[in-house]
C-alpha cells in the first residue's frame, strides 16, 4: 500500500517541492494551503506526472476551526497518514522591534506557531491509533540564533525548535518520530513575502550567494522520512556552503 504524506504550505517553496519528490516516489499526497488555484494546479501536475492519488485541502492554518473541521471531514481512506510535514510559515518585514508592525508579528506567530500546533493536534489521533508516524517541522536557522531586526520571526522559529523537542519527548510512547529541519538562506518566495513584494530588497538577500533551493530542502526532508523505522534524525541545521550562521556569510 502507498504511504500518505500530509504537507502544509504546499503552494510554493519547500512544500511544493516536497509534494513533487514524495509523489515521484509513489506516495499518496495531501496538499494544503490558502491559495485554491495553486493547489488545484499542483494537484493536476502531480496526478499527471506521477499517477498518484492527491487530495487538495484549502484552509488557513491560522484558523483553528478551519483546521480541525477540514481534517475531521477527510474520508477515512485518507486518515491513515504516515508523514506530516509542517511547512506552512512566513516572515513579514525586517524591522526594528520598536518600529515593526504589530499585525506582522501576529501573523507570524499565528502561522508559524499556532498553525503548526493546530495541524499537529488535529492529526495526532490518527498517528496514535496506529502507533507510528513521522512529524517533520520546518523551522529555520533563525530559530537557533537571533539576528538584528529578526525579532518576532526569530521568536516564532525558536518556538518551533522548542515544540519539536517537546513533541519528540512526549510522543516517544506512541512510536512517533519527530524531526526539525532548520534551513538557512534559501531562494524561494520567502524574501518576496518578507519584503511585501519589493523585488530589490528580496533579491539583495541572495546577492553573491549560491543559496539553498527549495529542492535541496525537499530532498533532505525526503531522506529523513525514508530511513529505517528504528532511526530518527531529531534535527538538522542546513545552510549553503557560503553561510555559517544567521549573520556570517562569504559573498562572492
Amino acid at each position: 500500500m502507498s504511504k500518505i504524506v500530509f504537507i502544509t504550505g504546499a503552494t510554493s517553496g519547500f512544500g511544493k517541492e516536497c509534494a513533487r519528490i514524495f509523489a515521484s516516489n509513489q506516495y499518496k499526497i495531501i496538499i494544503t494551503g490558502r491559495r485554491k488555484e495553486r493547489l488545484e494546479e499542483l494537484k493536476k501536475e502531480l496526478e499527471s506526472n506521477y499517477k498518484v492519488d492527491v487530495l487538495s485541502l484549502c484552509f488557513d492554518v491560522q484558523n483553528k476551526f478551519e483546521v480541525f473541521e477540514t481534517i475531521n471531514q477527510m474520508a477515512d481512506n485518507w486518515k491513515a497518514i504516515d508523514i506530516l510535514i509542517n511547512n506552512a510559515g512566513l516572515s513579514l518585514g525586517r524591522d526594528s522591534f520598536d518600529t515593526a508592525e504589530i499585525e506582522d508579528w501576529e501573523t507570524m506567530m499565528q502561522t508559524n506557531v499556532n498553525g503548526l500546533l493546530y495541524v499537529s493536534r488535529a492529526l495526532l489521533p490518527h498517528f496514535i491509533a496506529t502507533n507510528k508516524g513521522h512529524i517533520i517541522n520546518v523551522g529555520s536557522i533563525a530559530g537557533k540564533e537571533v539576528y538584528e531586526n529578526g525579532n518576532i520571526y526569530c521568536a516564532s522559529k525558536f518556538a518551533v525548535d522548542a515544540i519539536s523537542k517537546s513533541m519528540r519527548i512526549d510522543l516517544l510512547k506512541y512510536g512517533i518520530k519527530v524531526t526539525a529541519i532548520h534551513p538557512g538562506a534559501a531562494e524561494t518566495e520567502f524574501s518576496m513575502v518578507r519584503f511585501k513584494g519589493d523585488e530589490e530588497k528580496a533579491n539583495s538577500i541572495y546577492q553573491g550567494l549560491k543559496a539553498l533551493s527549495a529542492k535541496d530542502i525537499a530532498d533532505t526532508i525526503y531522506y529523513t522520512a525514508t530511513l529505517p523505522d528504528h532511526v530518527c534524525i531529531n534535527e538538522l541545521v542546513i545552510t549553503c556552503k557560503q553561510q555559517a550562521s544567521t549573520f556570517h556569510y562569504h559573498r562572492i
